[in-house]
């Protein structure tokens, strides 16, 4: 995503809540004149106006689903009540919020053998973008982290791929829940491509067993954090720069 692209103006068009704990917002306008097609699962950066900051505050959502006049972003209702979550919570129709992307998007190498998509819900709509991507005669897992029973969602996926929902209502509090559920499953045979995107230090725990464990080569891997347990994203982004180095 080039930093000097100006970012687009979208409107809000509709707000839905998904589940208890997720609400859909759904962005369109003339800004979708020459917004780029197929960019489910790929990033974006809203601009958030803040009265203290000369400058907005940028965080970085999923695009969950496009169509030709629109596109959905999915939030997570946060207990810290961030910035992002706030906007999304007082959203209205016909409200305005600039964006800038898209970014590249992330998805899991359907060639491999059998893949293995992880992440709590704030990975939820890449995770969900990426199941629907995928070939029918693909073969792996999915394993999501949700905060409730009742956040799990219906996602379109091939028949070969299991499903596995875990439920944690304290994330990043309790790094265990995901890690634990991801060493349960059965290890199928053949090339593992391997996307997985969570809290920073589950997805540190995520990674060492995917490299030591599994012995799986980076170039079969996607993993990031896209969100640290009591940080904003820009204390998160320096830490996720200082561990990219140390980890090499």
């Amino acid at each position: 995503m080039s930093r000097r692209a100006p970012p687009r103006t979208f409107t809000v068009l509709d707000k839905t809540e998904l589940t208890p704990n997720m609400l859909r917002i759904t962005l369109g306008g003339e800004a979708m004149n020459d917004f780029p097609a197929d960019q489910p699962s790929a990033y974006v950066k809203l601009h958030l106006t803040d009265p203290t900051r000369e400058r907005p505050l940028l965080r970085t959502y999923t695009i969950r689903a496009q169509r030709p006049d629109s596109v959905d972003i999915d939030f997570v209702r946060h207990s810290d009540d961030g910035p992002a979550a706030r906007w999304a919570e007082h959203a209205q129709a016909g409200d305005t919020i600039d964006l800038s992307g898209p970014g590249p998007k992330k998805r899991v190498d359907a060639s491999a053998d059998w893949v293995l998509l992880v992440g709590d819900m704030t990975a939820l709509p890449a995770v969900s973008a990426n199941l629907e991507q995928l070939p029918e005669d693909t073969r792996g897992h999915a394993v999501i982290e949700v905060l409730d029973e009742s956040d799990i969602q219906t996602l379109t996926a091939p028949a070969q791929v299991d499903l596995h929902w875990v439920i944690n209502p304290q994330p990043g509090e309790n790094s265990d829940t995901l890690y634990n559920a991801v060493c349960a499953l059965d290890w199928l045979e053949g090339r593992a491509a391997i996307w997985c995107a969570c809290e920073f230090q589950a997805m540190r725990r995520l990674r060492q067993y995917f490299k030591q464990d599994r012995d799986v080569a980076r170039e079969d891997m996607y993993i990031s954090s896209y969100w640290q347990h009591g940080a904003n994203e820009e204390s998160h982004k320096q830490a996720k720069s200082e561990d990219a180095e140390r980890a090499g």
